[in-house]
């Protein structure tokens, strides 16, 4: 029987959930609320706000919904699966008490310390004078400062000196930057290693985790600039090998939902990991109670399992018996931001060229609307910061076959290990898109002083602009960008462009040792 499905969110998150759940044959009828212009086009959105409990409830009651997706943070938080569940309509998303994981740091830090779960050491403080007290006495910076409750993915600072943690503490403590959520606050040390993104699917018993993936979560280039909600992100990630895979399910995985079952608040829905790969072995950053956001954009492309079967088992607590698969291939998406964000941005640019909120004739391309409305007239136009997500994705390589030998054969250069390389960071386009209308032409436009850009454009700039700064990183930035390599044992490699579409000014075998001189410039169409 097909069910009717109301899917409680209204950014690019929750576009990609309801692309994903319309592919399962029991979905019915799909509704959003608040949704935004950009969903429109594949579910029936209604204005209600996703903190309205009250609200949203009553009209899931009287529309008759069969099933409710709660994608965002703060209804979650707020209890909305609780209230689902007392008038009989069963709800994908952890109850009030779990979701505290997320909602409170405090909790969450708490958590890992009394079930020795790897994090960073930390404390917690609710007075901003012994926040201070305890950094200058520590001395160590980088420090982190984390707002305890929700703060839309930006109450975390990154502070370099004793001046920018004043400023900081300042910011969410007193002056509310944050609001409640500032009443409290986490000080913790500075991690280093690659950040991993996995979320994962639980019904409290058992965890299958999804396809890792990295975001990239400063606003500027070189990784620079202020926390946003995510600027763009790739998957799979390339430093999750099988191994760290392994050692996270033992350590932090499974712990974490034995931790949450001590507790009396058993964990159902989506768990995501956030995690950094330092030297000491992967440790927590942070866990959320939903989906991220971007990372479902790049992570839901490559299911292939029957998203809303999954998804009801993790409520119906038959996880185990249900089947969790993802392609082997490789997906990236690109935020398109407005000018100013995360801070203070224009609204109503005129988005053109897109046919039913897609690129035409782009098969392997998805446009995920995150900040869009449509105006009276039928006008799509920007409505937010992060307006849209653009997703490619690929095919997994066929392994290149060796080259016949010749007189002139070389042996080859012993093998090296790419893993280990640092990662360069990813360029942000988010100050080229609010200035004047954005266009989703379907050939490229020439760049000129004053000339409006493409969709196409801007991704194509976005990714050649990602230049090697540190040429033995070659292979390392290359799978960063979804590309494939069939042997990372050896030194040269052939790279697998991202969708057929995307092409290289370099050679296709690309070296990654420091003495090639190689420079790999990427571009799409």
């Amino acid at each position: 029987m097909s069910k009717k499905i109301l899917v409680v969110g209204g950014g690019g998150r929750e576009h990609a959930i309801i692309k994903a759940l319309k592919k399962s044959p029991d979905c019915g009828e799909v509704w959003c609320a608040p949704g935004n212009g950009g969903i429109g086009y594949d579910a029936h959105c209604v204005n209600i706000k996703a903190t309205d409990v009250e609200t949203m409830v009553g009209f899931a009651e009287t529309e008759k919904f069969d099933y409710v997706v709660v994608a965002q943070d703060d209804p979650l938080a707020l209890g909305m699966v609780d209230a689902l569940a007392a008038v009989g309509i069963p709800a994908f998303g952890p109850d009030k008490a779990a979701a505290r994981i997320e909602a409170s740091k405090v909790f969450s830090k708490d958590l890992m310390k009394k079930y020795g779960i790897p994090t960073a050491k930390y404390e917690t403080f609710d007075d901003p004078a012994k926040v201070m007290e305890y950094i200058k006495a520590e001395g160590k910076y980088p420090v982190v400062i984390k707002a305890d409750g929700l703060a839309l993915g930006k109450g975390v600072l990154i502070c370099e000196n004793e001046e920018q943690a004043a400023e900081g503490v300042k910011e969410i403590m007193l002056d509310k930057k944050f609001g409640a959520s500032g009443n409290h606050v986490v000080v913790e040390e500075f991690l280093t290693g690659p950040e991993v993104s996995v979320l994962s699917f639980t019904d409290g018993k058992v965890v299958k985790p999804m396809v890792s993936s990295m975001d990239h979560k400063r606003a500027n280039d070189h990784d620079t600039g202020l926390n946003t909600g995510g600027m763009g992100t790739v998957a799979p990630n390339p430093y999750y090998t099988p191994a760290i895979a392994a050692e996270c399910m033992e350590k932090i995985f499974l712990p974490t939902i034995k931790a949450m079952n001590a507790e009396g608040c058993p964990f159902k829905g989506c768990l995501y990991f956030g995690l950094m790969l330092t030297p000491d072995g992967p440790k927590v950053i942070e866990y959320n109670c939903r989906f991220g956001d971007p990372e479902t954009q790049v992570v839901l492309p490559l299911l292939e399992s029957d998203l809303l079967k999954v998804m009801t088992a993790c409520t119906e607590g038959t996880l185990a018996d249900t089947e969790v698969k993802f392609s082997d291939g490789a997906a990236a998406c690109v935020i398109l931001a407005s000018g100013g964000y995360p801070v203070a941005y224009e609204k109503g640019k005129p988005i053109t060229g897109l046919v039913d909120g897609q690129l035409p004739d782009e098969p392997n391309v998805t446009v995920y609307h995150s900040g869009t409305a449509i105006t009276e007239d039928g006008q799509l136009v920007t409505n937010g910061g992060r307006v849209l997500g653009m997703t490619a994705t690929a095919a997994p390589m066929a392994p290149t076959p060796p080259a016949p030998a010749s007189k002139n054969h070389r042996s080859p250069v012993p093998p090296t290990n790419i893993s280990t390389a640092p990662m360069p960071r990813m360029r942000t386009v988010p100050d080229r898109c609010g200035s004047s209308s954005i266009r989703a032409a379907t050939t490229p436009s020439t760049s000129a002083k004053g000339r409006t850009p493409t969709l196409k454009s801007f991704i194509r700039s976005w990714f050649s602009a990602m230049m090697w700064e540190n040429t033995s990183t070659t292979a390392n930035f290359a799978i960063s960008l979804g590309c494939r390599v069939p042997n990372p044992g050896m030194t040269s490699h052939r790279l697998q462009p991202l969708y057929s579409g995307m092409k290289s000014t370099a050679a296709s075998n690309i070296s990654d040792s420091p003495s090639s001189g190689h420079a790999s410039l990427w571009k799409i169409w």
